[in-house]
């Protein structure tokens, strides 16, 4: 089973190996799929985020969101509407019974 974890940036990668600790601090440009990185002598370098565009990276919570919300949407109406079944029907047998075995046995139930 995959597990979700925060996507790592190839760019950071290569940027640090080209220029270590000369980086004074990295942005992440998501436009055009890069990281920059602005140097400690005023000098601006980018690099891609991807190693290839064929690449499937690893699934984070907002992707799999982005991808499942029709399904995660068709179940969770669907649980509601078993829910509220259940509940309708607890309701109606409630409602059955005229003698107070009935409520003393659904009542006793919930509780203890």
């Amino acid at each position: 089973m995959p597990t979700l974890q925060r996507r790592h940036l190839v760019g950071h990668d290569i940027l640090l190996a080209r220029h270590g600790n000369h980086i004074s601090t990295m942005r992440v440009d998501r436009a055009a799929g890069r990281v920059v990185a602005f140097l400690d002598d005023g000098s601006v370098d980018s690099a891609p985020n991807l190693i290839s565009p064929s690449l499937r990276m690893p699934a984070t919570v907002r992707s799999v969101l982005r991808e499942d919300w029709k399904f995660l949407t068709a179940v969770t109406a669907a649980s509601f509407a078993v829910t509220g079944t259940v509940f309708a029907a607890a309701v109606a047998v409630a409602g059955w019974g005229s003698s107070s075995a009935v409520g003393q046995l659904l009542a006793g139930y919930a509780g203890s």
